[in-house]
């Protein structure tokens, strides 16, 4: 029997989710505030999975789907108008949505310090005044308690002023007609009214706009039990401007105890992949010095590789050295010749238990090899972990990007040959952390023209390709969090959205057929997208000799196409966009490309788009 709270409370929560799905944060969060309320009552704005409604009502006492109307306002004046006069049945009522996580620690000392408030209304936060009001352009947006928390006493939930508020709400049929009539309307509406209103953590503290977003680790060591969800898939462009740093708020939710696979697998579903690695920094470099935590001997790994170039196998097998005793080698190769070759090579080093197959098709190359000549590994329970290799050597990109490519994938998967420390070390990330899927080396950017275009030509048929598997991943605008090379260590389950798909080896294209928009090119950027599609997390790992040189080119390459560009970054790259986009327009631009060139003009097309849209990446950049 839950606890009963001091005031008699009802929380009317608001949930939506495109596919009908409630993640665990959701549960969590109703969980934790079960002994605050006498009721709690969820109302939809989505049809939900059968296993969503089944757990939400484990939670609570109602559960209401409804239509994706009104946004979050039409939901709550439908929810509030299905309850009618029980509403004064209680002391306080909450209107309360899904657009946070929490608690960070629990719940107690909120409610506790607010029930002693002699408030009519009351919030967990709110925003400051902004001049001019950025969704109308003029005027002032006031100060106002923000919509995911708001507490409403017995006294003005049976007013007139709340009949009439609702009664006269407007048709909202868009996020800024939520902002506009409801969110930063309600407080000051009220307020003119004669009802009092409190802030448990008000932005006058804070000398910020906007805390929750702007200071967020502030107001957490000050005691906020909750986390904006936005706060970690939110335009790092913009959080870099305000130098928020949400892995500190990571690191503050874990030391209060909250359950952060929670979080990984919500974020999963509902970020674009490369924001929430921006964002919570989700690049590890790892010591090449042996750490000693968790124990990895026991770990089953297996290691496929796929030897177009058979020669490659002595520094394939040197490479793995560096994993721990008892790893095991599935080659595959093209020719029955090559087979017998690796063999006696095997053999002469003295290894036993490893298998070398000959594929039924090299279309495709190392990404069919993979899921499809190894299929049958992948789904079984053969390895705990899969370490994917290839013998590349990338002649057509010349010898010094091709080296160069080689080395940031072996060294940055498995360290420098006989250095055993490191292999380990990203092994250890892998016990560490259950809701890890895989990892791969960062974006390759050194001898490349990778940056800012990293899908070329394959966004499109990916989104296609994705869709028709049912990967549910958003897709980054510009470039993928991808493994470019196509190499990478993951858990098999990792795979799994892949291997359902069950390709055949005619959907491969042929060597004359080999180019970005095919398949193998497409699968190199859905790799990582299949961890996430099964709502498992991915992290990119890097030698520290590698981040240093890495992270020097880097620095040098963005100041130096940042020179002369005014403002700050947010502010340049709209700046670049706006100036690309206005030499002849976008359309003008693409016509000259296509002239020159159709298969650039294939490669801009992303950028070319992402330009149109600057102005509107812009306003989101507001933080709200």
């Amino acid at each position: 029997m839950s606890e009963v709270p001091f005031m008699r409370r009802a929380v009317f929560f608001l949930v939506y989710d495109r596919d009908g799905h409630v993640g665990e944060h959701v549960t969590h969060h109703l969980r934790a505030l079960r002994p605050h309320a006498d009721a709690i009552h969820v109302v939809s704005n989505s049809a939900l999975t059968v296993e969503s409604r089944v757990a939400l009502e484990a939670e609570v006492d109602s559960v209401w789907e409804r239509e994706n109307t009104g946004f979050d306002v039409g939901a709550y004046r439908a929810v509030l108008e299905r309850h009618g006069a029980a509403i004064g049945d209680f002391d306080e009522i909450v209107l309360m949505n899904y657009t946070f996580y929490g608690p960070i620690g629990s719940y107690d000392e909120l409610f506790a310090r607010m029930d002693e408030t002699d408030a009519d209304f009351w919030g967990v936060t709110d925003h400051a005044a902004v001049v001019p009001n950025p969704y109308t352009g003029q005027g002032v947006m006031p100060r106002h308690i923000q919509s995911h928390w708001i507490a409403v006493r017995r006294r003005m939930a049976t007013s007139d002023a709340w009949r009439e508020y609702w009664a006269t709400m407007p048709v909202i049929d868009s996020y800024a007609a939520s902002i506009i009539h409801h969110e930063s309307r309600f407080t000051e509406w009220f307020e003119q009214r004669g009802f009092r209103s409190a802030t448990a953590f008000p932005a006058s503290a804070y000398g910020a706009v906007h805390p929750i977003f702007d200071v967020p680790t502030q107001v957490i060591d000050d005691g906020l039990p909750i986390v904006k969800r936005r706060l970690l898939f939110h335009d790092p462009l913009y959080l870099d401007h305000m130098a928020v740093m949400p892995r500190d708020v990571e690191d503050r939710m874990a030391a209060a105890g909250y359950p952060l696979e929670l979080l990984y697998r919500d974020q999963a579903r509902t970020a674009k992949p490369r924001d929430f690695a921006t964002n919570l920094a989700t690049l590890e470099i790892m010591p090449d010095v042996d750490t000693g935590d968790a124990d990895v001997s026991g770990l089953r790994v297996g290691v496929l590789a796929h030897l177009f170039y058979d020669d490659m196998l002595g520094e394939i097998l040197e490479r793995a050295s560096t994993l721990p005793d008892g790893w095991t080698l599935i080659a595959t190769t093209d020719t029955e010749e090559k087979r017998e070759r690796m063999l006696a090579a095997l053999a002469e080093a003295g290894r036993s238990g490893d298998e070398v197959r000959v594929v039924e098709s090299n279309r495709g190359r190392d990404v069919s090899a993979f899921l499809l000549g190894c299929r049958d590994v992948l789904l079984s329970d053969r390895f705990d972990l899969i370490v994917k290799l290839h013998s590349k050597r990338s002649p057509q990109n010349g010898a010094g990007p091709a080296a160069h490519f080689k080395e940031h994938l072996f060294g940055n998967l498995l360290g420098a040959a006989g250095a055993e420390g490191y292999a380990r070390n990203v092994l250890r990330l892998f016990v560490a952390r259950p809701e890890l899927g895989m990892v791969m080396p960062p974006m390759i950017h050194q001898g490349f023209p990778t940056m800012g275009r990293g899908w070329f030509a394959n966004r499109e048929p990916a989104m296609r390709l994705a869709e028709r598997i049912g990967i549910r991943v958003h897709f980054d605008d510009l470039s993928p969090l991808a493994a470019y090379g196509s190499m990478f260590i993951a858990r098999p389950a990792a795979l799994r959205p892949l291997l359902e798909a069950d390709f055949g080896w005619d959907e491969f294209p042929t060597e004359e057929g080999y180019e970005d928009g095919g398949l193998p090119h497409m699968l190199e950027r859905l790799f990582a997208y299949s961890a996430l599609g099964a709502g498992l997390q991915v992290r990119t790992v890097m030698t520290t000799r590698n981040a240093a040189v890495s992270y020097q080119r880097l620095e040098y390459k963005l100041d130096a196409m940042a020179q002369g560009v005014p403002g700050h970054a947010f502010e340049q790259v709209r700046w670049v966009q706006e100036k690309v986009a206005g030499v002849q327009g976008v359309a003008g631009i693409k016509r000259a490309i296509s002239d020159a060139s159709p298969r650039t003009a294939r490669v801009l097309a992303v950028p070319l788009r992402v330009a149109r849209k600057a102005k509107g990446r812009a306003r989101r950049a507001l933080g709200r």
